[in-house]
């Protein structure tokens, strides 16, 4: 579940960059969350996946 809402998030972010449309960068902080909870589980030792 996470993944996919990480992978969602990406194609987002880039959408947002290639056409210069953000929501007020709500997208680019759901990607740095995202991020940070894919690092604290990979620290962890926990499956991704």
């Amino acid at each position: 579940m996470l993944y996919t809402i990480a992978i969602i998030l990406v194609i987002l972010w880039l959408l947002g960059l290639v056409t210069s449309y953000t929501l007020g960068g709500f997208v680019h902080i759901l990607l740095v969350i995202a991020i940070i909870v894919v690092l604290i589980k990979l620290i962890r030792g926990e499956k991704i996946l």
